[in-house]
C-alpha cells in the first residue's frame, strides 16, 4: 500500500519511453516519452524534457513539456513553464513568463465534458475499425488523426 504523500522521481540522468502509473505522486527532471497517469499531482521539473500526456489531479509545470495535460483539480505553470499541446483543467493558473501554445478547456465541468467526448471518439473509433474490417479497407479513417483525441503533428 502506498503511503500518503509519497512522492516518486525520475531522475535528471533517465531516459524513459512507455506509459507510467503512479498512485500518488510524481516529479519528472529527467526525459520521459509516452503518457504519465497519477491520482495526485504530477510535477514536470526545469530539467525535464517531456513528450507526454499527463493526467493527475494537479499538475505543476516548471519546465518543458509537449503533450496534452488534463487535471482534476488544476494546472499550474510556472514563470519557466513551456507548454506545447492542449490543457483540460478543473482549474488554470499561469505564472508570468510561462509559455503556452495550444487549446485550454478550464473550468469545473471541463474535465468531465473531456471525459464524455473521449468515450464518444472511442467509440467512432472502434465501430470504424470493426466496418474496415468487416469491408476489408486497411485504413477506413484514412490517415485521420482526430479519432480518440489524437492530433496530426
Amino acid at each position: 500500500m502506498a503511503e500518503e504523500g509519497q512522492i516518486t522521481i525520475i531522475g535528471k540522468d533517465a531516459k524513459i519511453k512507455g506509459e507510467l502509473s503512479f498512485e500518488n505522486s510524481a516529479k519528472i527532471l529527467g526525459g520521459f516519452e509516452g503518457k504519465i497517469t497519477a491520482k495526485g499531482e504530477v510535477i514536470i521539473g526545469e530539467t525535464a524534457n517531456c513528450r507526454a500526456t499527463v493526467e493527475a489531479g494537479t499538475v505543476i509545470v516548471d519546465g518543458p513539456i509537449e503533450g496534452d495535460i488534463i487535471a482534476r483539480d488544476r494546472v499550474q505553470l510556472t514563470p519557466k513553464a513551456k507548454v506545447k499541446g492542449d490543457i483540460i483543467a478543473a482549474s488554470l493558473s499561469v505564472g508570468e513568463g510561462a509559455s503556452f501554445v495550444g487549446h485550454c478547456k478550464v473550468g469545473p465541468d471541463a474535465v468531465k465534458l473531456s471525459d464524455e467526448l473521449s468515450t464518444e471518439l472511442e467509440l467512432k473509433s472502434s465501430r470504424a475499425s470493426r466496418a474496415a474490417a468487416a469491408n476489408g479497407t486497411p485504413n477506413a479513417n484514412n490517415g485521420a488523426s482526430w479519432l480518440a483525441g489524437t492530433r496530426a503533428e
